[in-house]
């Protein structure tokens, strides 16, 4: 495999503190790279520098000048005052300036025939369709549907999407993508894990999704105290060697400290002739003592804060209607909560997730209803927005702001400043100002604070968004030993399933459907529901060819040529697929490369014949 970018001697710091230095990594063709690391830890940074989005103080990045490398930055930014449009289209792009030219003609009330005409040609001749239908797909699953929308009209999350939508259209040799799945559905999440790994797509990427992870990636990369550990394999080989690694660290950790115990009593009983003997030995217990404070003990994250008592009233919702003018959120919703009910919130975005959160704790009043809540009942709500910050205040005064001593679930009272330390901010942190925390540490310090307040009724949207793994995994402990009521929004399948035995699904236009069961089985339901629909459009797909005449009238001219194209596409795939078949079964056994390549192909055709047939059926039942 060929190398295209490689990290060589690299060194970077913030702050004054080093994130890692001489540090060295490499990424082949091919090949789909996770970096993952505890919040803080640099993994936000050097992606930066491998994206050359600027340059290091040690050390260098090589890559050949033609690789093209595209960057999905956490938070994105855009030319001032630029349409959606001027910024999906590349002006160096001759068929992306014809689709957009083609596009914002036929948005016109009365668009130019000539000109349509004209367009429909060097469309044509550019074999720019194809490519049109694929920009309109991505821009369709990202939500991006009003081309001439001002960007700085956008909420955080449309543009975090929208930048999504333009590297998957640029389609670079490298994709360098930090969190790609925040503020995407889990629909949209699906489609994308598809896209990114149909093809010999190159990809280096942070996210803290697991299945996403796994789906998606072939290659593991964890950094950790400035050091680099690469795994070959997926997310539970990663767990299993690196826990193999912790522990052998560990017992040379010990093995150190103890050695450096006696060296020390040594060096106290420093010998009065400074003999080369002895000044090697010297030399050697600084060299220890280094390697000693380096490595910290082992710490994770503590959760046990202490719950409030809860009454056997919790809440009640009656006839909950709500809509913002003409838009229908939630119509005529009932429902009592009771002791244990752990309920994920599922739905594309837009439909009132966080609108019903609002009414539940009473931030939003409903137009009609009644929201009845018991006595005992205290919310803490981590909102996806997070908290508004000073970002001139210290970590410890933000804290304390809220109480100076703290109750664990064993009846224990701590100081703030040891909260802190449980919930992996040191004294150095604590310290410091808010300013100099990363995005995943104010993400865990805003967990902090909700759970401060003690509530039996925890309410989590989008927990998971910049989190690192490890804090993740003791969540989750956390979540699962919780005695209180559990309303949990997050597009991280893993966690929903591991979290909750029941979904409220927004299913847009005011419908909240109540699922028993956690989201890869309702996945499963829509998915024998969607083979039964498919068998009846193939049947009824079938009566609608022998009128293809009468078809083809009600199809514009474009339609009509992608039609009988399809047509004979999908026969070409379906004999190479027959080929490819029987080749796959004559061939020797041992030939694993052959058999793999073959097994991709025929995955890939699989999956060609399946979108065109779609597509085909769709043009049909015009």
């Amino acid at each position: 495999m060929s190398t295209l970018i490689a990290a060589e001697g690299l060194g970077h710091a913030y702050h004054d503190e080093w994130l890692f230095k001489n540090l060295t990594l490499g990424i082949n063709a091919g090949q789909r790279v996770a970096l993952v690391g505890v919040n803080g830890a640099g993994k936000s940074t050097l992606m930066k520098l491998l994206a050359e989005r600027f340059a290091p103080l040690e050390g260098k990045i090589v890559k050949n000048k033609s690789v093209k490398i595209g960057f999905l930055d956490q938070e994105p930014s855009f030319p001032d005052n630029s349409t959606i449009s001027d910024f999906i289209f590349s002006s160096e792009n001759k068929q992306q300036q014809l689709i957009k030219e083609y596009e914002e003609l036929i948005e016109q009330e009365h668009p130019d025939e000539k000109k349509l005409n004209r367009l429909y040609e060097e469309l044509s001749e550019h074999n720019a369709w194809e490519y049109e239908h694929q920009i309109k797909t991505i821009l369709s699953r990202m939500g991006i549907n009003q081309l001439q929308q001002k960007i700085d009209t956008l909420s955080g999350g449309q543009r975090k999407r929208l930048a999504l939508a333009k590297l998957l259209i640029e389609d670079p040799e490298i994709y360098v993508l930090d969190e790609p799945t925040n503020h995407l559905d889990i629909d949209t999440i699906e489609w994308l894990e598809k896209l990114l790994t149909t093809g010999a797509k190159t990809l280096l990427l942070v996210t803290h999704d697991r299945y996403f992870l796994d789906n998606v990636c072939n290659t593991i990369v964890e950094l950790d105290r400035g050091k680099t550990f690469t795994y070959n394999g997926n997310y539970a080989y990663f767990l299993e060697k690196k826990a193999e690694r912790e522990a052998q660290d560990d017992a040379t950790f010990q093995k150190n400290k103890n050695l450096l115990k006696k060296e020390l009593e040594w060096m106290r009983r420093m010998p009065q002739a400074r003999t080369t003997k002895s000044q090697a030995r010297i030399d050697a217990f600084y060299d220890l003592d280094e390697k000693t404070k380096q490595r910290s003990e082992h710490q994770k994250v503590t959760l046990n804060v202490k719950m409030s008592r809860q009454g056997n009233k919790i809440l009640e919702l009656e006839h909950i209607h709500q809509q913002f003018q003409e838009q229908l959120i939630i119509d005529d919703f009932s429902y009592v909560f009771k002791k244990g009910d752990r309920i994920g919130l599922a739905g594309k975005n837009g439909t009132g997730k966080s609108t019903l959160l609002n009414i539940i704790t009473g931030n939003l009043s409903p137009l009609k209803g009644k929201v009845d809540l018991g006595e005992t009942t205290k919310f803490g709500y981590y909102k996806q927005g997070g908290l508004a910050f000073n970002e001139k205040e210290r970590v410890i005064d933000i804290v304390k702001a809220d109480a100076e001593y703290i109750k664990m679930a064993d009846g224990q009272t701590i100081s703030a400043s040891a909260l802190l330390t449980l919930f992996l901010f040191p004294p150095k942190k604590q310290h410091g100002l808010v300013e100099n925390l990363s995005g995943g540490e104010k993400k865990r310090l805003h967990l902090m604070k909700v759970l401060m307040q003690n509530p039996n009724f925890l309410i989590l949207d989008e927990p998971t968004n910049d989190l690192d793994i490890d804090t993740l995994n003791v969540l989750e402990e956390f979540l699962e030993n919780f005695p209180g009521v559990l309303m949990l929004v997050s597009h991280d399948r893993y966690l929903l399933d591991k979290m909750s035995d029941q979904l409220f699904i927004m299913e847009g236009n005011g419908n909240i459907k109540i699922f028993n069961g956690n989201y890869s089985e309702h996945r499963n339901s829509l998915e024998l529901e969607k083979e039964i629909a498919t068998k009846k459009q193939k049947q009824e797909a079938s009566t609608n060819t022998s009128n293809n005449k009468s078809t083809a009238s009600k199809l514009s001219f474009k339609e009509q040529q992608e039609f009988k194209n399809l047509e004979e596409s999908l026969s070409e795939s379906e004999q190479k697929l027959k080929v490819l078949t029987i080749e796959l079964n004559n061939i020797d056994p041992s030939d694993y490369v052959k058999i793999q390549q073959l097994s991709d192909e025929i995955e890939n055709l699989n999956k060609s014949i399946e979108s065109k047939m779609e597509r085909w059926m769709e043009l049909s039942e015009k």
